[in-house]
């Protein structure tokens, strides 16, 4: 088996993902939905670790038979590069490869809230992009380094897991330091590159209390920090930031969080009815003085009241946002409905 033609006929249909699964053809997803690649044969347990081999290195290799486990990435030219896990299933060996451009979509092709590219000129605090897994965080993140990268004059320092775009300096220093390869954890890289006089800290991913507070603290010396959590609303995501700290130190964390949070974008990505593609629906919470005393008084539970009234600001709430996409003729009833926070109270304002 070729892994490359596998992952040239996938770009031709514009896959988002591909997994190799032994007993199974090779599979990709377009547009959410799984196909496969019925061209090609079944996988077996040697072909897919021959395949696993054509793109991996002798430590790469052993550090799976170690771990059993393995994410990085990998480039094929004149497609694109892509993120890999490799697992064991049923005792073979897996991969599931997440396609990533070669070049960063330009913000204003990708269908965010206008609001998003004025975030990039801020000069410190903390923004936060959350979303499941696959809604395109990295996507936006990406486009907002892009756009620092063409008109301000910065040194930014991102921390990954695996490197994903590609950033070339422009008008900023830009270095890309990967997990495994350039450093041990995301804490580590962080508190190492608070010495290494950056502007803009972006962090794949605050995925432990350590890294947590780290941003939060690099935030509040001065530095802009992007970063991405795992949860599905702006509220859900002051709430998981909290809950991380044990219960004597919520209150002081709460306090800092108020001071240095300055905006959560909340995206969910559908498919489109009108053309072929994806297009997201964006909450986003900008944190003005009244959210920041909602914050700091434990009081999270009326942020959604104030996305509501704060429109004319530049916040949304997501399902004004899926509203929005659907009036528009941009995504289907049913998928507006099943990704709404209130589909009973959506479904009327659709009937309306």
């Amino acid at each position: 088996m070729q892994l490359h033609e596998i992952l040239r006929h996938a770009h031709e249909h514009d896959a988002s993902d591909i997994h190799l699964v032994p007993g199974h053809p090779p599979m990709m997803r377009v547009h959410t939905v799984m196909v496969p690649m019925d061209s090609f044969p079944r996988l077996t347990t040697e072909s897919t670790r021959r395949a696993f081999e054509q793109i991996t290195s002798p430590s790469q290799q052993q550090s799976f038979d170690r771990d059993l486990d393995l994410d990085f990435s990998h480039s094929v030219p004149g497609l694109r590069r892509y993120r890999i896990n490799a697992h064991l299933q049923r005792g073979g060996l897996a991969m599931a490869l997440r396609s990533i451009r070669t070049s960063v979509p330009p913000m204003e092709s990708l269908g965010l809230p206008e609001v998003i590219d004025h975030l990039v000129d801020l000069p410190r605090g903390l923004v936060l992009v959350t979303g499941d897994t696959g809604s395109g965080k990295s996507t936006t993140l990406a486009a907002m380094i892009d756009a620092m990268n063409r008109r301000q004059r910065k040194h930014v320092i991102t921390l990954e897991d695996p490197v994903e775009y590609l950033f070339s300096s422009d008008l900023c220093l830009i270095e890309q330091r990967e997990l495994g390869a350039d450093m041990p954890t995301f804490s580590s890289g962080m508190r190492h590159a608070l010495r290494q006089d950056p502007d803009v800290i972006l962090v794949g991913e605050m995925r432990d209390l350590e890294t947590a507070a780290l941003a939060i603290s690099a935030a509040e010396t001065g530095h802009l920090v992007l970063s991405t959590l795992h949860t599905s609303s702006a509220a859900q995501t002051v709430e998981r930031i909290i809950d991380m700290y044990p219960s004597g130190q919520q209150a002081q964390i709460r306090a800092m969080l108020a001071n240095t949070l300055e905006a959560v974008i909340s995206q969910t990505l559908f498919a489109r009815i009108d053309r072929p593609g994806m297009v997201p629906a964006v909450e986003v919470l900008l944190c003005t003085p009244a959210v920041r005393n909602l914050i700091r008084e434990n009081r999270t539970f009326e942020i959604p009241n104030v996305i509501e009234t704060s429109r004319a600001r530049g916040m949304n709430s997501l399902d004004s946002a899926i509203t929005e996409l659907y009036f528009n003729g941009l995504i289907s009833r049913e998928d507006a409905l099943q990704q709404a926070t209130h589909p009973d109270k959506l479904q009327r304002q659709l009937a309306a």
